[in-house]
């Protein structure tokens, strides 16, 4: 079986510079992690229905490219009354310059044109590695709650300011980084892809 060994070298499937500390600190800071946009990769199109499907193939397309493992995640908020949206298209709300403000906002909008009460809703993140010669692990991992509008919290990103995790007052944009990493769904899949990938 495939492990990542520590000290390795690590591509992280993004060209988000800011998700590089967070999967440092989830991985235990025994890696090293380089971006797909640091080593100037072209994002691929995500084309698949699913985040499980887009962790990998965002994985398989960097390890094709750098030639080295690649890690990959895809994440979003689904809400139970929009049918699970807006689920793997959470980026695409934001618009092209990413403004999740707005995004926050059109979820607050298509709730009110439902005239729905109903408030549950979950993030998802699903965690690939792949290797340049073919394997692929993917995982994922879930945490549930309900929305609360207007946002509040400063913390965090994406849609966190609207997203209160069930057995807590806070929203994610109001916790405390390390509790919010303690219990967030990125954490549970780390954990799950710890247990799979390291000794």
């Amino acid at each position: 079986m495939l492990k990542l060994v520590k000290g390795m070298r690590i591509v992280a499937a993004t060209h988000n510079p800011g998700k590089v500390p967070e999967i440092a600190a989830l991985l235990g800071g025994d890696y090293e992690i380089v971006t797909a946009g640091q080593l100037n990769l072209p994002e691929p199109e995500e084309t698949e229905s699913t985040f499980s499907g887009n962790a990998m193939l965002k994985a398989r397309h960097a390890a094709r490219l750098s030639g080295e493992v690649s890690l990959a995640d895809d994440s979003g908020l689904s809400v139970a009354a929009l049918d699970g949206a807006p689920g793997i298209f959470s980026a695409r709300w934001a618009g092209p310059k990413k403004d999740f403000a707005l995004a926050m906002r059109k979820v607050e909008e298509r709730l009110e044109e439902a005239g729905a009460t109903d408030r549950r809703a979950w993030f998802t993140s699903a965690l690939a590695v792949a290797w340049p010669d073919g394997p692929c692990v993917v995982v994922e991992g879930e945490v549930h709650g309900e929305l609360a509008f207007p946002p509040r919290g400063e913390r965090g990103f994406g849609y966190d300011p609207i997203f209160r995790p069930d057995g807590f007052d806070q929203t994610f944009g109001e916790m405390e980084p390390h509790a919010k990493d303690a219990m967030s769904h990125r954490a549970r899949a780390f954990e799950k892809l710890k247990a799979a990938l390291i000794d």
